[in-house]
């Protein structure tokens, strides 16, 4: 059960795709609110699918939770469709961003806001986004399909701030964008989260930047949770340092290998 410092709780998921493929095993994992937490893994570790397990948008691509369960605010909602979940406060920012390539930039923003009816709230809304992404406002009258990947990427997340979450999915934001752009993401994320209270689950293949902005971090592999501690604990981790931050260097391939993982493998716990 959530705790009252818990925003979202899950509760040792699987999921399965196409009622064969089995992706996610056991998975659990915690949100404190107004928290900026990570997953961390590499391509295929299991981050994009506990996202959109979260965010009920298994269905569109054959696959469900099994087992365990997903609490959002203390209630159940691994059963409730996507758009009930943005109007509860949870919305996901997918990989790749998905800018409706012929609306303008505004317009994408808009689009974000169609679970909300009064207009004055949503001008509001609108001007405090483009306070937190200034160069949004420069080019609000610009097609999106003619802005660089970091203006797409602010627009993305610019875009479910229009819906007012307490609760944002980030999928993978550094990808494609150069260190400066990420840093400037990732900075615009940190001001999010302190000035208007928004809860981050973020994941993220840049470990580097991902433990120096996130308090607490997951990492996954093949679909489990291999390890956990907060930001600092892991980024202090030599197997993380190896694995993860590119310190050292033994030859092994995987964090498999290492025999203090296989003692603190919590699914056999």
């Amino acid at each position: 059960m959530s705790t009252p410092e818990s925003l979202l709780e899950v509760n040792g998921i699987e999921v399965i795709y196409n009622h064969v493929i089995l992706v996610l095993k056991g998975v659990s994992l915690s949100v404190p609110k107004a928290g900026i937490v990570a997953l961390l893994g590499g391509n295929g570790a299991g981050k994009t699918t506990t996202l959109r397990a979260i965010s009920n948008l298994l269905r569109s691509e054959r696959g469900e939770v099994t087992k365990g369960s997903i609490e959002y605010r203390g209630a159940r909602i691994e059963n409730l469709g996507p758009s009930e979940l943005v109007k509860r406060g949870v919305v996901q920012v997918m990989e790749g961003r998905h800018c409706f390539a012929h609306l303008t930039i505004e317009e994408n923003l808009l689009t974000g806001a169609y679970t909300r009816s009064d207009r004055g709230e949503i001008a509001a809304n609108l001007d405090k986004v483009y306070s937190y992404f200034p160069r949004l406002k420069e080019r609000r009258k610009s097609q999106a399909a003619y802005t660089s990947g970091g203006e797409q990427q602010m627009c993305a997340i610019g875009r479910a701030l229009m819906a007012q979450p307490t609760l944002v999915l980030l999928d993978e934001p550094s990808m494609g964008l150069a260190p400066q752009l990420v840093e400037e993401v990732f900075e615009i994320v940190r001001n999010l989260n302190t000035n208007e209270g928004t809860t981050f689950l973020l994941a993220e293949q840049n470990t580097n930047v991902a433990l120096k902005y996130a308090g607490y971090g997951y990492i996954m592999e093949s679909g489990r949770v291999v390890m956990d501690g907060s930001a600092t604990d892991l980024a202090g981790n030599q197997d993380v340092k190896e694995f993860y931050l590119g310190v050292g260097g033994s030859g092994r391939k995987s964090f498999r290998d290492v025999k203090s993982y296989k003692r603190r493998k919590r699914w056999l716990a």
